[in-house]
């Protein structure tokens, strides 16, 4: 079903996954590089279907030097995201890799190409269970293709060193995400919980993911930055062990927050209105 946005058109006719809310709250909440603005900048979209987020994402970045790359098992799906690509104001910053990403990922390590500042995926999440008739749905819904571990390894492989990487999953997947995060060097920088509305439990969450190696280094220079300034105060009374091994050791949490899409009347909250108007028409 043919989607207008205020800045491009999405036509995902032979796409297994038509347009959703989901994918709209992802593009829009997805992390981007503070300094994103000039200068070469390489964004990755992960199973890129119609090529929703890699236009949403071109419209954030306003940067000419960008590069989007979508890649795109499926056929129908990519001559989908080809054409949407074609109609927008970005063509020559977009360029739809018809593959695997495995197969795209050894190809570029191979060739020794830039790694990317931003990934961005909405993966299968059905680990189980029957599947749809139509093929394409059941590939796009299914983790049969593309699951988790697999997902997050070449995440790990094509991440810049200091770059993001962004998901929108069920909250009943978030086991399985995170059984195969434990088995990567990435971790959860920020997580935001997803209800429909203000009465109901969570149903989805966002997730963006750094190498670890960049947090502990994040975290270790603000620790050094806190700690300089405490050393400037009055002396405050003796830690314990405990306490001083606990400071001393680097920690990391994720930045944790909340978005409620609707309100009890139906209508958009301030907070997904503030988060999606640049996108949808009515807003």
């Amino acid at each position: 079903m043919p989607f207008t946005f205020k800045q491009f058109h999405i036509d995902d006719s032979h796409c297994g996954m038509p347009v959703s809310t989901d994918g709209v709250i992802l593009g829009a909440w997805a992390k981007l590089s503070t300094d994103n603005t000039k200068g070469p900048y390489r964004v990755l979209d992960i199973g890129a279907g119609s090529g929703l987020l890699s236009l949403m994402l071109a419209q954030r970045l306003r940067n000419p030097s960008a590069e989007i790359i979508a890649v795109e098992l499926d056929e129908g799906a990519a001559q989908d995201c080809q054409s949407n690509f074609n109609q927008s104001p970005w063509t020559s910053q977009l360029t739809v890799q018809h593959t695997s990403i495995q197969r795209y990922s050894q190809e570029l390590l191979k060739a020794n190409l830039p790694l990317f500042e931003t990934i961005i995926c909405n993966p299968p999440y059905f680990e189980n269970g029957p599947q749809s008739d139509a093929k394409q749905r059941a590939t796009a819904r299914h983790t049969d293709t593309l699951n988790f571990e697999t997902l997050l390894t070449q995440v790990q492989l094509l991440l810049a060193e200091h770059g993001t990487a962004s998901f929108i999953i069920p909250v009943q997947s978030e086991t399985g995400f995170l059984a195969a995060l434990a088995c990567s060097q990435l971790e959860i920088s920020d997580k935001t919980h997803i209800s429909t509305v203000e009465t109901k439990a969570p149903s989805r969450l966002l997730l963006a993911i750094k190498h670890q190696a960049c947090l502990i280094e994040s975290t270790a220079s603000s620790e050094t930055k806190e700690l300089s300034q405490d050393q400037s105060q009055p002396r405050a009374q003796p830690q314990s062990r405990h306490q001083a091994q606990t400071r001393a050791r680097p920690q990391y949490e994720p930045i944790t927050s909340n978005l409620v899409i609707a309100d009890g009347k139906g209508q958009y909250t301030q907070t997904m209105i503030q988060l999606c108007r640049d996108f949808y028409l009515k807003l």
